[in-house]
């Protein structure tokens, strides 16, 4: 008698094994990957990865440490940059928790700066040629790192507390210039790496974005926190240990207003995003409602067609694909938006989270990963 309840108990078992594992299956794969496609797979985290140009998302959180495992799964994020030399190598600022960074966040996941503070990192950015080299703007101050982020020195100070430092952009022909942009107005530049600094020019309002042309390094364009735009040439071939040629050296020429010819697209005062695609220098802007585009330099601009009413737009970041300018991506509270064609069609998915979309960026190398950051929604 006991054979049979022996083998009735192994067959009740191996069916309740089998349920348990068909019920938990889709619930151990959500955990790997996520679509935008259903309201199940809604989750709250502050990166997310695609490697598909957003057909699926899945987070991007883990932390690398040993024992009880980690994640940054609640920070709200500012601004991710990516390692010129290095595809895989992300840095990210975020609000008010100080700055990350992750040489693979599929198998590393990301380290946390000790040596800055826990507060609102601004900007950062990394030596076109030297992977160790990295500028961080925090509050009034700007901090360099020599030795890939393990240490920083402060290279950069403002004696006004109230003003702070917006923007980086360097040059990826010298190095050893470097821009920075105060809320303040004024365009500084440094030809020895943060080592002494030079105003090159004031504006009579904070500046919000500098971009070194990718396609050339003289050309700089500055966008401001009133959502005006210029542009202007400036010496790249400099050499500090040559005094004769200082004023070469911080000189600017061919400066250009460019708002003229943006004003009847009537972008509105609320600047989001510039980006300049580097295979061929085409210009985006993207304000809170609208999208344009210049493929020479600003002289002339078109408006890209959005689907939504342009007062329903809210962009919040946008993307070019660095290989392909027809390529163009942005994100809303809610939604993520795709072009293959130069934004004559969209595709349209739902973000992988109830957070808002903040920052969208594309990997140089393989343009089908993207990372999408995340911030808690205002309310």
């Amino acid at each position: 008698m006991k054979a049979p309840l022996i083998k009735s108990f192994k067959s009740s078992f191996k069916k309740t094994s089998l349920l348990a594992l068909l019920v938990l299956a889709p619930l151990i794969l959500s955990a790997c990957s996520i679509s935008t496609t259903t309201k199940k797979d809604v989750a709250d985290a502050s990166v997310f990865l695609s490697i598909n140009s957003g057909d699926t998302w899945r987070e991007a959180i883990t932390m690398a440490t040993v024992g009880q495992p980690q994640n940054i799964r609640d920070l709200n994020v500012k601004v991710m940059t990516i390692d010129p030399q290095d595809s895989k190598a992300v840095y990210l600022a975020t609000l008010d928790n100080g700055l990350y960074y992750t040489y693979n966040v599929v198998q590393d996941g990301w380290i946390k700066v000790k040596s800055l503070p826990s507060i609102t990192i601004n900007d950062v950015k990394v030596d076109p040629q030297n992977k160790c080299i990295i500028y961080v703007a925090v509050a009034n101050n700007l901090y360099r790192s020599e030795d890939c982020a393990r240490t920083f020195e402060q290279v950069y100070y403002d004696n006004n507390t109230g003003v702070t430092v917006n923007t980086i952009s360097i040059d990826h022909y010298n190095p050893r210039n470097v821009y920075i942009g105060t809320s303040r107005g004024e365009i500084i530049k440094t030809i020895d790496s943060g080592a002494s600094w030079r105003t090159i020019q004031r504006l009579n309002e904070g500046i919000k974005q500098l971009i070194v042309s990718p396609v050339d390094s003289r050309l700089i364009f500055v966008a401001s926190m009133r959502n005006k735009i210029y542009s202007f040439n400036t010496n790249s071939e400099t050499d500090p240990t040559l005094s004769d040629d200082i004023e070469l050296n911080f000189a600017i020429s061919s400066w250009t207003d460019l708002n003229p010819v943006l004003k009847e697209y009537d972008l509105g005062k609320t600047f989001r995003d510039f980006v300049v695609c580097a295979l061929d220098g085409t210009m985006f802007i993207a304000t809170n409602q609208s999208m344009v585009r210049s493929k020479d330099n600003g002289v002339t601009w078109e408006k890209i067609n959005l689907i939504q009413p342009e007062k329903e737009a809210i962009i919040n970041s946008m993307a070019v694909n660095p290989q392909d300018s027809n390529n163009i991506f942005y994100v809303t509270n809610t939604t993520f938006f795709r072009s293959t064609d130069g934004g004559i069609t969209w595709t349209t998915k739902k973000l992988p989270t109830q957070r808002s979309g903040q920052e969208l960026i594309v990997d140089f190398d393989n343009p089908k990963n993207l990372y999408l950051g995340t911030a808690v929604l205002a309310k």
